[in-house]
């Protein structure tokens, strides 16, 4: 086999190579958002999407998208793809999470049990243009703080401070050695000494809430409350159509062949895990299986949890079991090279966070109807915590944003050219006054689309329902 010698730029090289993306895509440019003559209908999207998941759950989505913008923008990162794919590309690629809005972005645990805040949803990832995850965050930041009743000149100083820490962030990690990149994260102290200096009292008092609550979310909290005795064995509580037992699903079908499948699951995806978690994980016997109703975007996907005990009934697992069907970014940046969509999924989640869940990994599985699907699992709960936007004031969105910002730029500087992309962004605010635009105008398109769904489900050309 003949050895190929990789072509290595040199920092001035790849520094002038972002310089001249800007001749392709002026940052300035960055700020022009407006729909395409052939812009499809959003409620269409939704609908395609909707096609492919389980029906008695598609009423449940639209009704959690119907609620607020946000929450229908939470749901509608199949219509900004398209939108983004028509925006100003500079060339320059990384990972993306694809679905970069503010609430994906929590605190959880590391492998150490180190609490981090890290990017936390990655279903649509794909190598693709940088820019759009952050056009997707800032967007997100304004739509949130137009809900919260923030003025025009709030939200424009959030999104600015958001962009300007990404951009400024980058600059430091394309001067960095790549295995500082590597090792760089946030964890509790660093988020606690933030606090004590930009927030005030009522701020970091929500911060030290927040990360209490986050070492309580954990699997001893997911099996109090999720489970209970029932006839003398512990199983899954039954909370329809949120939480609904794989027995109550299929009540004709044997119990020992419904324990197979689950061990059959779990058999494979063991194998996707290192030895060492492979070990850990058999350990650990499966007892019951339940459909778990999650977010906004994901609701009628197949999501199942499983409960695992190990030493005793009080020694519990809960993993999540989550459909991974093609990124919604696909059909605009192409298919991945993984052979499952669930590899693909692990693997952008890996090179993005900087620390993952230890039970992170992927299966092809068949599933309750005879359809052959993939899932990517990991823990349901590990020290999770998702901050809630309508309590945050202007003063503590802006934080929340900045630590956002750079959360992204060191994901992004892990699989993407840090050096060139820092180079195109510059030293000027250039690119943040673009995007500080370009929010406000998709925020205005997001609240277009949320009346369009408002207006289908009122004329009953979809079904809606709440719980």
């Amino acid at each position: 086999m003949t050895a190929t010698r990789q072509v290595r730029l040199s920092p001035a090289e790849r520094a002038a190579r972002g310089r001249a993306a800007r001749n392709r895509a002026p940052r300035s440019s960055h700020a022009d958002f407006a729909p395409t003559r052939h812009r499809p209908d959003p409620v269409d999207v939704i609908e395609k999407q909707s096609a492919t998941r389980v029906p008695d759950l598609v009423p449940l989505r639209y009704g959690r998208m119907s609620e607020t913008p946000f929450r229908f923008f939470r749901g509608a990162a199949a219509i900004m793809a398209g939108d983004l794919a028509a925006t100003a590309d500079s060339g320059l690629r990384a990972q993306l999470c694809g679905d970069a809005h503010m609430l994906n972005f929590r605190l959880l645990a590391s492998p150490e049990r180190r609490l981090l805040f890290d990017i936390n949803d990655f279903d649509e990832t794909l190598p693709g243009p940088w820019e759009w995850d952050v056009k997707r965050l800032a967007a997100s930041l304004v739509i949130a703080g137009r809900e919260n009743g923030f003025s025009t000149v709030q939200r424009r100083r959030i999104v600015r401070a958001t962009v300007r820490s990404y951009r400024e962030h980058m600059r430091r990690f394309a001067g960095m050695r790549l295995l500082d990149v590597w090792y760089t994260r946030a964890d509790a102290d660093q988020l606690a000494s933030v606090a004590s200096g930009r927030l005030h009292t009522r701020g970091r008092k929500e911060l030290e809430r927040s990360l209490a609550t986050a070492r309580r979310h954990d699997n001893l909290q997911a099996f109090a409350k999720l489970t209970s005795v029932i006839d003398g064995e512990r199983r899954i509580t039954p909370d329809p159509p949120v939480v609904t037992p794989l027995t109550d699903l299929l009540p004709d079908v044997e119990e020992g062949v419904l324990r197979r499948r689950i061990t059959d699951l779990l058999l494979g995806y063991r194998a996707s895990l290192p030895t060492d978690r492979q070990h850990l994980l058999s350990q650990f016997t499966p007892v019951d299986v339940a459909r778990k109703v999650v977010g906004v975007g994901s609701v009628g996907t197949r999501c199942w949890i499983v409960l695992l005990l190990g030493r005793d009934d009080e020694d519990p697992l809960f993993i999540q079991a989550k459909e991974a069907g093609v990124s919604v970014l696909a059909p605009h940046l192409g298919r991945s090279e993984y052979a499952t969509e669930g590899e693909r999924v692990v693997a952008g989640q890996r090179l993005m966070q900087a620390a993952s869940d230890i039970f992170l990994g992927w299966q092809r599985a068949e599933g309750i109807d005879g359809g052959t699907r993939d899932f990517y699992l990991r823990q349901l709960r590990d020290w999770k915590f998702v901050v809630d936007a309508s309590r945050m004031a202007p003063r503590g969105m802006r934080v929340f944003g900045e630590l956002c910002g750079w959360t992204l730029a060191r994901a992004h500087a892990r699989s993407g050219d840090r050096i060139a992309i820092a180079a195109y962004l510059g030293g000027s605010d250039v690119f943040d006054r673009a995007l500080t635009e370009f929010a406000e105008r998709y925020a205005d398109q997001n609240e277009r689309d949320h009346r369009a769904l408002l207006d289908a489900i009122a004329t009953g050309r979809v079904p809606a329902r709440t719980e």
